[in-house]
């Protein structure tokens, strides 16, 4: 190694000896004296280093302690050099102090006695105007209360005869058309509980069959496990009987070849034959027995097959027994829809009827403007019978439309005629957010106000700012989402600024007969609630909150705006809610089926099979919580309300809750636990009070995991575990579980007995006898509760669109330093 380092070559290497050529040792001493050198002079450079720092060390030593003496020497000087400062300063400050006290003690005594008497002058001539304006007062007061109570006598006198004269007429009128009403809800009701009876005969006919065609999978399986078990015996008696066949064979070719050639073959091949006709006589018969066998087996696969045919046809009576009842259950949600359709219309009524004020002109204006006439044209009730204006009124609106775009705008010139063009054209297309707030809806909003749309009497700009919306909607949920945030936000900014005049009720015959059409085909095509109902449109009701927007006095036109706006925004949320509802449904459904488990898994072991099972739910479980995540995304992105998400996740988890509750389905705790999770992430600003809607399903099923219901008691179940939950329901689910599948015991038979004899006593009582929950599709908010929970918009630094920015008719758009 140290000659191929040196790079010397041509030596030779012996078994002890090393043999160099000439002049390469001389070269190897040379590089050793070379590394030699090296060392020493390294040792010598480390020791005068060493050397030469000690001496700097002890010189910066000394240095250090002479400075820090000096230093200590002149802070001594300094310190008693601003003592003697201080001392003189306090001197001076207590001798000024001194001095103007005594003149400020002189000044103060001067003061007060100046002011004692100026006071008391004040004060006697306050009195004295005091005493002169009371006597004047009491005199006014007497003589105008005899006046004011000798008029109130004889008007209070003549409106109590006018009120009772017309409040007899309307509640003549509204009677007859409640009891319209109710009798078509009455039918409505009886339709709808057949309907029920007829879907529970079907669901437990449904379980029925469920149950056979589980029993007959059982005894198949069983038939089979038997028939091959008998299989496998006989072919070991068959294998047993060959085996014991070629050991005879061979004893007897033994035999033969051992026997001496002096005895006499005849007789010995004689009694071999007879023991080789035996033997096989012998696997005769045993292939005759597995013949018999193998027809045995034949007959056995055949039965197989039948009973395969047979679970087919009862599959495919299964599958129609379902689709009958999905049929059933569409017809009753029907049923459901036209009767909480009939009742908003009643609860409408009734609203209008106490609204109705007994005073002249205003009172006929105003139910002019708040009733609807009953015409077959605009799809309302008339003497019982009910029609769906579909082609009928859009051919209407379609003649109306030209005829209105033909008639000249009193109020808008061709130049806002050409606005109006460009800004329909504008939001039409996505034009995004600007921060968190909705572009389209504050560009829409600037431009009414700036036109003074909102105080005109005849305008079409809103008419198609509401076809724009309605073309624009489709059922993808990004483009509702981008919907809902900007009517939400202009509907907001609306309810801030705008203000029911009293002219706003006092319209023509003609204009009051479209806003009638209008309003009939909004409550026929979005379903909408009593709690959104025009009425609150129209109060005055949240306007006190306004801080920057200044309020106008809508007309007629405007207010009509606001109200299809509203509908708008509630048709949107109402599809959002039931896209998300349809995705989980199926997926809820593979949840609440409890999934097979093959035999095999059976012999194995029960933990085995139910850790695959609470697997593939959990699956189940997942894949929803991922769509509700996808859902609070794409609000989230678009910008919607929070209080709107919280709405829409309150629902969505009511419907869980619903759907648990009235199904059977196992491991439904994990499912709760990973919904719990997904609220705890989602966070309570867009989760709400959406897990307080479980608790139904959460006490059930907190109920049945516990493993000592038999001692508890029917109070301590009602008040303690499970108070939300009825006694119906209670006894539901307590008579439903198996005690020999999960491992616990129900609750015991004097409790039961104790349910049983609530039922019987609240049965004549419509609301406790409910066994299953119902579902809640109704719009659970209104343009009040919004206009509270949003926070004010702040509109003033939205840039404008592309499109219309450079138009010199949307200059106010600009912010004001461009």
């Amino acid at each position: 190694m140290i000659l191929d380092k040196m790079g010397l070559k041509g030596y030779q290497i012996g078994k002890t000896k090393i043999f160099l050529r000439a002049g390469q040792m001389a070269e190897l001493d040379a590089r050793r004296a070379e590394v030699l050198g090296n060392a020493a002079r390294t040792i010598q450079r480390q020791i005068r280093t060493y050397i030469a720092r000690k001496e700097f060390i002890e010189l910066r030593k000394a240095a250090i302690m002479l400075q820090s003496h000096w230093r200590g020497i002149l802070a001594c000087k300094l310190y008693e050099q601003l003592r003697r400062e201080a001392a003189a300063l306090k001197i001076q400050k207590n001798f000024r102090r001194h001095i103007a006290r005594e003149s400020y003690l002189t000044v103060r005594q001067s003061a007060i006695t100046l002011q004692t008497g100026l006071r008391a002058m004040t004060a006697r001539n306050e009195f004295r105007f005091r005493k002169q304006t009371k006597a004047a007062i009491i005199i006014q007061a007497a003589f105008r209360c005899h006046v004011a109570y000798s008029y109130y006598k004889s008007l209070q006198k003549a409106a109590l005869t006018t009120q009772c004269g017309w409040r007899r007429r309307v509640a003549r009128r509204e009677l007859r058309k409640l009891k319209m009403a109710a009798r078509e809800t009455g039918a409505l009701k009886e339709a709808k509980d057949k309907l029920e009876k007829r879907v529970e005969e079907l669901t437990w006919r449904l379980q029925l069959e469920k149950r056979l065609r589980t029993d007959l999978e059982e005894e198949k399986a069983q038939e089979i496990a038997k028939l091959h078990d008998a299989l496998h015996a006989v072919q070991i008696q068959v294998e047993e009987a060959n085996a014991r066949v070629i050991k005879e064979q061979e004893a007897a070719r033994k035999a033969i070849e051992e026997a001496p050639p002096v005895i006499k073959e005849t007789p010995v091949i004689v009694e071999d034959t007879e023991k080789v006709n035996s033997l096989a006589a012998e696997v005769e018969n045993l292939k005759a027995s597995l013949l018999s066998e193998t027809k045995a087996a034949e007959e056995a696969r055949n039965a197989c097959t039948d009973a395969e045919t047979r679970n087919a046809e009862l599959v495919k009576k299964l599958e129609v027994s379902e689709r009958k009842v999905d049929q059933l259950q569409e017809s009753v949600q029907r049923l459901e829809e036209k009767l909480a359709n009939s009742e908003s219309e009643i609860q409408v009524l009734r609203q209008q009827s106490l609204a109705i004020s007994p005073t002249g002109k205003s009172l006929t204006a105003r139910q002019r403007t708040m009733i609807l006439p009953r015409t077959p044209e605009n799809g309302n009730v008339l003497n019982g019978e009910t029609k769906v204006p579909s082609d009928t009124t859009l051919a209407l609106s379609n003649v109306r439309e030209p005829e209105s775009e033909e008639k000249p705008q009193k109020y808008l010139n061709e130049k806002q005629q050409e606005n109006q063009d460009l800004l329909i054209k504008c939001i039409s297309q996505n034009l995004g957010f600007s921060g968190s707030k909705p572009i389209a809806a504050c560009v829409v909003y600037k431009c009414l106000l700036h036109w003074r749309s909102f105080e005109v009497e005849r305008t079409t700009v809103f008419d198609r700012i509401i076809q724009t919306i309605a073309s624009a909607i489709e059922d993808n949920n990004d483009v509702l989402a981008y919907w809902l945030s900007n009517s939400s936000t202009l509907l907001l900014l609306l309810q801030h600024t705008l203000k029911a005049s009293g002219a706003a009720s006092l319209t023509p015959q003609r204009r009051r007969a479209t806003s009638a059409s209008l309003f009939g085909r909004m409550s026929q095509g979005l379903r909408a609630s009593p709690q959104s109902a025009g009425l609150s449109f129209l109060s005055g009701r949240g306007l006190s909150r306004i801080d920057d927007l200044r309020q106008v006095e809508a007309k007629y036109p405007a207010l009509l705006f606001k109200q299809q706006l509203t509908a708008f925004l509630e048709k949107i949320y109402g599809m959002i809610r039931d896209n998300l509802k349809k995705e989980i449904s199926p997926l809820l459904g593979l949840c609440i089926q409890v999934p097979r488990t093959s035999r095999a898994s059976l012999v194995k072991g029960r933990s085995q099979s139910n850790a695959v099972a609470q697997q593939a739910l959990i699956a189940h479980w997942q894949s929803i919580v991922k769509s509700l995540d996808r859902y609070l995304k794409i609000m989230k992105s678009n910008h919607v309300p929070p209080f709107l998400v919280r709405k829409v996740f309150t629902q969505i988890f009511s419907f869980i809750n619903v759907q648990l509750f009235n199904s059977n389905g196992e491991y439904v705790k994990a499912g709760l636990a990973e919904l719990e999770q997904w609220c705890s992430e989602a966070t309570e600003e867009y989760a709400g009070s959406a897990w307080d809607e479980l608790k139904h399903i959460r006490q059930a099923v907190g109920f049945l995991v516990i493993h000592q219901k038999p001692k508890k008691s029917l109070n301590e179940i009602t008040k303690e575990l499970c108070p939300v939950l009825s006694i119906q329901q209670l006894y539901r689910i307590s008579t439903m579980y198996w005690d020999d599948k999960y491992g616990t015991h129900s609750v015991s038979s004097d409790v039961i007995a104790k349910m049983r004899v609530m039922m019987t006593e609240d049965s004549n009582n419509a609301v406790s006898s409910s066994f299953l929950l119902d579902d809640d599709s109704s719009i659970p908010f209104t343009v009040d509760d919004i206009s509270k929970s949003l926070q004010q918009v702040d509109i003033t630094d939205i840039d404008p669109p592309s499109l219309i920015r450079e138009n010199s008719g949307f200059g106010f758009l600009l912010p004001r330093s461009e």
